[in-house]
């Protein structure tokens, strides 16, 4: 009988529908995460700002510039970043992604109650990538 491999779980089927796009949002690199999390001032739903992002990537949207939303990006996370630091939030994920991205998420409202769902999940997945968002962000 082949032993069961764990490294992999399927989605509980009471798990928010926002735990899945976290966990997708955590694999984008630093500069799509920054975009992302510059653009949701305007659009705070993750999944349309993923996309809008990808248009803007690809010069379908040009009303905004690649650059110009890293760099608001880069602006957002300098001003939201640093009051996450003392919380004690992992910046790894040891276990289910899942679950530190929701244990993450509800910190990350915690400290910044009036962030809307695209900006608190943009936030979430900066700070799992923090290593290389703060080398991007970097002024």
């Amino acid at each position: 009988m082949p032993e069961h491999d764990t490294r992999f779980s399927m989605p509980g089927i009471d798990d928010p529908p926002s735990t899945e796009a976290g966990v997708i949002l955590m694999g984008l690199d630093a500069e799509r995460l920054l975009a992302g999390l510059g653009l949701a001032t305007l659009a705070d739903d993750p999944a349309l700002v993923t996309l809008a992002v990808d248009r803007v990537r690809h010069g379908a949207l040009t009303q905004f510039t690649a650059p110009g939303l890293v760099e608001t990006g880069a602006a957002r996370w300098r001003t939201l970043g640093p009051a996450l630091a003392g919380t004690g939030i992992p910046g790894t994920t040891n276990g289910s992604l899942r679950r530190s991205w929701e244990h993450t998420l509800r910190v990350v409202t915690g400290v910044h109650p009036g962030l809307g769902p695209g900006s608190a999940a943009y936030l979430t997945a900066c700070w799992f990538r923090r290593a290389e968002v703060d080398a991007l962000a970097r002024p």
